[in-house]
């Protein structure tokens, strides 16, 4: 770490770049969860579920991490950074927050994201932070899966027949302006990527971008004009959706507070 840095700042920095990757994993594995016994046929329904359970397992390693930044933190382990923060204290982009849809909506979504953390943890694989690149290189397989998943579907959807075209397209022309979120960069992103903790963002875009658009464009689909651009996730302002993933959520450990089973 940057040793002009203040220790407690350095923990401080560490903690909020972990949770706002730990946030992005529970909340997207949430929202494929919804996916489990709704399945388009039975093999796609066991593949949804198996990719939310990778993303929440991911998510438990990162929370447990960012919690262990501070020793007085009230939020002192993975299960209650989950279900006792309010959602104004979640950290995740504002994309994976947003209603499944339909299937398509769900893939795109999916597609979008899976190429993000692809050459996201890729380069989080060569962290100086090394609890965080031992986590990037455990979870590498995992999202490269994820990636052939999402990336077949999309080709399928894309190349299919009529409806299938214009579903995903629709689901492109909703999301595509919640992905600069992705790579917003602020000062904590700064020092981080000094200390050699985090990378260049900017450089993070380039590759998402040199993957992603030529394969929308295989697909048959059309890129939408810029315009709007959601923000605000990483600053914990969020939908009103993210509100309603959390009431379900979190219902049993805000109902019976502390239950062990």
């Amino acid at each position: 770490m940057n040793t002009a840095v203040p220790a407690q700042t350095q923990a401080a920095d560490r903690r909020e770049y972990a949770l706002r990757l730990g946030d992005n994993a529970l909340i997207l594995g949430q929202r494929l969860s919804e996916w489990c016994g709704h399945g388009p046929f039975l093999e796609e329904d066991i593949a949804l579920t198996n990719l939310s359970l990778d993303l929440i397992g991911q998510a438990q390693l990162l929370l447990d991490l960012a919690a262990s930044q501070v020793p007085d933190d009230p939020f002192s382990d993975a299960d209650k950074l989950a279900y006792l923060r309010d959602a104004h204290q979640f950290r995740n982009a504002l994309l994976v927050e947003q209603p499944n849809g339909d299937f398509a909506h769900t893939i795109l979504r999916q597609y979008l994201m899976d190429v993000h953390d692809e050459k996201l943890y890729s380069a989080l694989a060569s962290s100086q932070w090394p609890a965080l690149a031992d986590i990037a290189r455990k979870v590498l397989k995992e999202i490269r899966y994820h990636k052939q998943h999402s990336g077949d579907w999309l080709h399928r959807l894309g190349q299919g027949t009529e409806e299938s075209h214009a579903r995903l397209q629709k689901a492109l022309d909703d999301l595509w302006f919640y992905t600069p979120e992705l790579f917003e960069s602020d000062a904590l992103n700064q020092r981080l990527q000094e200390a050699g903790v985090a990378p260049d963002m900017a450089d993070i875009e380039r590759q998402w971008r040199s993957e992603v658009e030529p394969a929308i464009q295989q697909a048959g689909l059309r890129l939408p004009e810029s315009g709007w651009r959601a923000t605000g996730g990483k600053k914990g302002h969020h939908s009103e959706h993210l509100g309603y993933i959390l009431a379900e959520m979190q219902f049993l450990q805000r109902a019976y507070p502390g239950c062990e089973w």
